[in-house]
């Protein structure tokens, strides 16, 4: 029988897309195994959608981008041919379309950080948690001043990050303040990725309490 010359490296890829490394770790301790209906906020090309789709998941993604929801729109046509077109759609993740309670899972990957000021980042996280059912986990990966205080200063504002970028930087008290304000509770601890002093990315992922997990 010949062998499968495929690598490690391509047929991961193959199975997962360019998932967010943190986003898989979530797939991999079962958060998503009962959580069938994910929506993807910011959703771009589809990138972090590619596994749930062969799966079978009930997927919804919205971006800004009308150019990246035809190419999430032809991902999964692809994939899925069955999901209906309309479950993708261009506009902004602080006026979704979706229902109250809608989603099982709702993950916005380094989308939250775009926000001009925290006015803005609160209407996008309102608005994400509003159509989240409850025991549905909230999955957030976003800029953060945590490590780099003295080089980007106090969090809840716009900065100028030492990589060049300007971005909505929150902190740990911001989160978790957050959290209790929307009765939620943390699956995780909060977590962070510091890039060489250059910029630090935190991980939030909570629950909305109301049912099981």
């Amino acid at each position: 029988m010949e062998q499968d010359r495929s690598s490690p490296g391509a047929d991961l890829h193959a199975t997962f897309g360019e998932i967010d490394i943190y986003l898989f770790d979530q797939l991999l301790r079962g958060r998503f195994d009962r959580r069938r209906r994910v929506l993807d906020a910011g959703c771009g090309e589809g990138r972090n959608l590619v596994y749930l789709l062969r799966r079978g998941y009930r997927c919804f993604g919205i971006d800004r981008d009308p150019a990246a929801i035809e190419r999430a729109r032809a991902l999964a046509a692809t994939i899925a041919p069955a999901l209906p077109v309309e479950n993708f759609c261009a506009g902004e993740i602080d006026r979704l379309p979706w229902g109250e309670g809608s989603m099982d899972a709702v993950v916005c990957s380094a989308v939250l950080h775009f926000a001009s000021d925290v006015a803005q980042f609160d209407r996008m996280l309102d608005d994400m948690w509003r159509v989240l059912a409850p025991a549905g986990m909230f999955f957030a990966r976003l800029a953060s001043n945590i490590g780099i205080e003295s080089l980007v200063g106090a969090a809840g504002r716009r900065v100028r990050l030492p990589d060049g970028s300007d971005r909505f930087v929150v902190d740990e008290a911001m989160l978790l303040e957050r959290t209790q304000r929307l009765g939620g509770r943390l699956l995780d601890p909060i977590k962070t990725t510091n890039v060489q002093q250059q910029r630090c990315m935190t991980t939030w992922c909570v629950e909305k309490i109301g049912g099981q997990s």
